[in-house]
């Protein structure tokens, strides 16, 4: 067999389902060799979709997705999903075709050295320049790509390298572990807990990926302490659990900001520091930090680690609720916060203001969506207050890019989300802004017959920039644009499409959707003058 085939058996080997990409001159030999193969190869219509694809994909699963582009801009452009993907801890494989080792070392049409450029958003990379080595280096992207914490792995095959002949077989597959925290150390944490009055914990995505939900529960309810999320923590506690504070993440202040005021000890959980800034949370640097995660904590000075408890989080939190003695605290202080926030999504339930308030969008979608359903969230206006104000009872149900924070991850996400759990919706939340940069994907789902929901919030305009020059300039400075009808857009492709003309046509338009067994797109425009109420109402937030 040729190494193009290999690398396939290989991949094979690994478990891979499908890879998302696009086919290009110099990985022909390689998407010759998929003919052949058990995995699916799921056609794009853009490499950055297709890494996003994979990247959702990865964090669902848990395997790296895979992603393929070719040489020169095909690589480019899948380089921001695969940043992506590293920066959100998502495991991922990139694949790219590359100009033969023949012409390398001279200028040479659309080449690029892609293992210099992958390098800073990559875990690791390797050029395979021998057709023997395709073992070693598949079973070491994926190792690495697994590992805690998860990222992308890269893989550049030079088409010449990709025809060569090769008699070698792929690496049995071995499985990794993570050390446990010793008994003085879990002792330390006790102690540390036991001297606390008011402890808050802030639940990060490494919950999540370390299937630490259920202990996590049963740490916050014996040592009775609320637990604050991050965008990407979002679900590792129920938000009907009484212990649950919801979500922080907005910079500036909001009710949450009260309970980290209140505390005299910060837990973050499975934390990374690109979740939300600590000094939004811990603007002094003065509360202590008990860090419990698979690695020592970053260095940040607002984020003064009392301790680190490192190791599987699973485990090292099942030590720590059995060695941790029952606890009542009084928890006033953090039921009126979470009164405060729950009484904030409730009051927008009947509103009937058009355009559509942000609130009652939301508020309309989780009356709709089962607990187990998905939601991928994309960046812009929409994304402040998917993350604040939708709620979820289950990890991994509002997928939000808060690392790299890419514009126009949901679209693609979502129909990688339904491929992950066809048993359950999936739904795109979009801005206007957002979804046209990687709307084409439309096609996509159509094609699949993949039955995502996609809910645009159309505002003609960059709403979450305009936003924050607003509250640092008072006034716009180019966010505006204009939009096609989306509606016949999205029946262009062949998709469902339902307009919003009136506040109480959401909620009959998500059921309708939800019903289908069809890729839909929803219009709904949008009241953003929403943003800068939200802003005045935050900044008259007293801390009481």
């Amino acid at each position: 067999m040729n190494v193009a085939q290999l690398l396939v058996k290989c991949l094979e080997n690994e478990g891979v389902e499908y890879i998302f990409g696009v086919p290009g001159e110099e990985n022909i030999d390689l998407m010759d060799a998929l003919l052949d193969s058990s995995i699916e190869f799921i056609t794009t219509r853009h490499e950055t979709s297709a890494a996003f694809m994979a990247g959702t994909y990865g964090r669902l699963t848990g395997k790296p997705g895979v992603c393929l582009a070719t040489l020169g801009p095909g690589a480019t452009n899948l380089l921001t999903g695969v940043a992506n993907a590293n920066m959100d801890h998502c495991p991922l494989i990139a694949i790219t075709g590359q100009a033969g080792l023949n012409r390398q070392h001279k200028i040479s049409h659309q080449y690029y050295d892609l293992v210099d450029i992958y390098a800073p958003v990559t875990k690791w990379n390797a050029q395979i320049k021998t057709g023997e080595i395709v073992p070693e280096v598949v079973r070491k992207a994926y190792q690495l790509a697994m590992q805690e914490k998860p990222g992308a792995t890269h893989i550049d095959l030079p088409e010449d390298v990709a025809e060569m002949e090769v008699d070698v077989r792929p690496l049995p597959i071995t499985g990794h572990s993570l050390p446990q925290a010793d008994e003085k150390i879990i002792q330390e944490a006790v102690d540390l807990l036991s001297k606390s009055t008011h402890p808050i914990i802030l639940a990060g995505n490494g919950i999540t990926r370390g299937k630490a939900t259920e202990e996590l529960k049963a740490l916050a309810e014996k040592a009775d302490i609320p637990v604050v999320h991050s965008f990407m923590g979002k679900g590792a506690l129920s938000w009907k659990h009484e212990r649950s504070l919801l979500t922080a993440g907005l910079s500036g202040k909001d009710h949450i900001t009260c309970g980290f005021e209140q505390a005299d000890l910060i837990i973050p959980i499975g934390f990374d520091m690109a979740e939300t800034p600590p000094q939004n949370w811990n603007p002094t640097g003065e509360t202590p930090i008990l860090h419990i995660d698979t690695e020592e904590a970053e260095i940040d000075s607002h984020y003064p680690v009392a301790l680190n408890v490192v190791g599987d989080i699973k485990e090292n939190l099942k030590q720590l609720s059995a060695a941790v003695p029952s606890n009542n605290r009084n928890l006033e202080w953090a039921d009126s916060i979470r009164r405060k926030i729950l009484d904030e999504y409730e009051h927008y339930q009947q509103d009937d203001g058009f355009p559509v308030k942000p609130q009652k969008i939301i508020s309309d979608l989780r009356e709709v969506l089962e607990d187990e359903d998905i939601v991928i969230s994309d960046v812009g206006a929409h994304k402040m207050w998917m993350a604040r104000m939708y709620h979820t009872a289950a990890p991994n149900t509002c997928l939000i890019s808060n690392g790299l924070a890419s514009m126009g991850v949901a679209v693609p996400g979502a129909i990688a989300a339904k491929m992950a759990a066809p048993d359950r919706k999936a739904v795109a939340v979009c801005g206007d802004g957002s979804f046209l940069m990687t709307g084409a994907e439309l096609e996509t789902a159509v094609r699949l017959k993949v039955p995502i929901i996609v809910l645009l919030w159309r505002d003609d305009g960059y709403g979450l920039i305009e936003w924050h020059q607003m509250k640092k300039f008072e006034r716009p400075s180019y966010i505006e644009f204009g939009n096609p009808d989306f509606i016949k857009l999205a029946e262009s492709f062949g998709m469902e499409a339902i307009q919003v003309n009136r506040t109480t046509d959401l909620r009959k338009a998500l059921d309708q959707a939800v019903a289908m067994d069809t890729p839909v797109l929803i219009d709904c425009p949008v009241d953003y003058s929403e943003n800068m109420k939200l802003t005045e109402k935050l900044n008259n937030i007293t801390c009481d």
